[in-house]
């Protein structure tokens, strides 16, 4: 199933993205459609895996986690094992937002947030330097977001 998004599966898929609480009613009012096209349009997106999930996006700052860091990690040796071990000692790792294998001069490329560069160090002394495979850590800290967004344009 390969499902064709066209102009009325762009406005639901871009309302859905600015505010997933909206109702099929709420949704249905602003693109001039009625309710049942727009209820059986989401579950087919659903189903097709468009709509992958619904969540909620917290504020950093007010729950005490307001530090963001990229890591760039190399492996030692760069084997199916070596990523297979990183890949699952990583996924466990509640700091590590995101995740990516990169083509480049590093192997991943990781999103972690913290509290602070106290909760930073331990993080990086604690979970991720330990691991075997890990050769080489190079991280950066965010010192202002320009622009933070899930959206993605459709």
């Amino acid at each position: 199933m390969n499902h064709k998004i066209d102009s009325i599966d762009s406005k639901i898929l871009n309302l859905l993205q600015q505010n997933a609480q909206l109702t099929n009613k709420e949704i249905a009012t602003k693109i001039s459609l009625s309710i049942t096209p727009v209820h059986d349009r989401i579950k087919k997106m659903e189903k097709e895996g468009i709509i992958d999930r619904y969540v909620t996006i917290l504020n950093k700052k007010k729950v005490g986690q307001p530090l963001l860091v990229f890591c760039n990690v190399t492996l030692s040796k760069q084997t199916q094992e070596n990523f297979q071990a990183f890949n699952t000692a990583v996924s466990i790792l509640p700091e590590v937002l995101e995740c990516n294998v990169v083509a480049g001069t590093f192997d991943y490329l990781l999103k972690i947030i913290v509290a602070d560069m106290d909760s930073y160090h331990e993080f990086y002394q604690k979970k991720l330097s330990i691991l075997p495979m890990v050769s080489l850590i190079h991280s950066y800290f965010v010192m202002a977001e320009v622009k933070s967004t899930t959206m993605i344009p459709v």
